[in-house]
């Protein structure tokens, strides 16, 4: 009895061990071991200016805003063969590590993550803690630029990681599909909405992006973010779509579902609130 009992303990383990080895996001630690790794690629997705005065050795530089069809009125991103032509022109291609970080909001790091996904790249992986993280633990930074040898970045969509309006309308009356407004509480409610009109997308539930993570940009422990979402009726067994205002936001919570949880079926709605809003015929929501 005592053996079968220390080999299901040892399989507990195993199987452990093989969940955490699964996920995408990588410690400070790993990744400093990474740095002179010629197939690992660190891509820096902050603000170009703070990028410049400093940042991790070796990282590219690539801001979400460079990836899209209109920065100015929406956040959709390019077609396949121009983000392709993007992260190629960066050095980074489908079969490379790649080791995404921002300013320490998970924002931007999650809405690369999500691009690169969608491009089909299987390696790419998040820092935990971002960049704050980095700084703590005494490791190196550099102001200096890399240099830069362009590759050539083959996509392979995966197209069932990413939401459309059709499929967002059928959603809200479908009880095996969960929708998940990653925006502030005041945003979904409609107080406080900017210029947008106030509110959103039927049926849909609020979990602002933020509390995917503790206070200083570390991601929850898989305990915690299955209880989160198990409180607000996401669960493996249902579909999970998730947007924000451009969905810039919703790439973090997509990480956490897909990376921690291992949920199986989940999808980011690019175009958004601010693209659901584009038809006049889109119902909103305030409550």
């Amino acid at each position: 009895m005592k053996i079968k009992k220390y080999s299901f303990l040892l399989l507990g383990l195993f199987l452990a061990a093989l969940t955490a080895s699964a996920s995408d996001l990588i410690t400070v630690s790993e990744l400093a071991k990474k740095l002179r790794d010629k197939n690992t690629v660190i891509v820096s997705c902050r603000k170009p200016a703070d990028y410049e005065k400093v940042h991790i050795p070796g990282a590219v530089n690539i801001h979400h805003m460079e990836l899209y069809q209109d920065p100015a009125t929406n956040g959709y991103i390019l077609p396949a063969d121009q983000l392709a032509q993007i992260f190629g022109e960066y050095g980074i291609t489908e079969t490379k590590t790649i080791v995404l970080y921002d300013e320490g909001s998970g924002k931007y790091s999650g809405r690369l993550y999500w691009i690169l996904k969608y491009l089909g790249a299987p390696n790419v992986k998040i820092l935990d803690g971002q960049l704050p993280a980095w700084k703590a633990a005494r490791k190196p930074l550099t102001g200096a630029s890399p240099s830069i040898r362009p590759a050539v970045f083959t996509p392979h969509l995966q197209p069932q990681l990413l939401a459309t309006t059709p499929q967002v309308k059928k959603a809200i009356g479908d009880p095996g599909t969960v929708i998940i407004d990653a925006r502030s509480p005041e945003e979904y409610s409609g107080t406080d909405g900017g210029n947008l009109r106030p509110g959103h997308i039927p049926k849909a539930i609020n979990i602002d992006y933020r509390e995917v993570e503790h206070p200083g940009g570390k991601l929850k422990s898989p305990e915690e973010l299955k209880k989160l979402f198990t409180s607000k009726g996401v669960t493996p067994d249902k579909k999970v779509i998730v947007y924000c205002k451009t969905s810039v936001r919703a790439g973090i919570i997509f990480f956490a579902l897909r990376s921690i949880l291992d949920y199986p079926n989940v999808r980011v709605y690019d175009e958004a609130y601010i693209g659901w809003l584009q038809t006049a015929g889109n119902p909103v929501a305030t409550r």
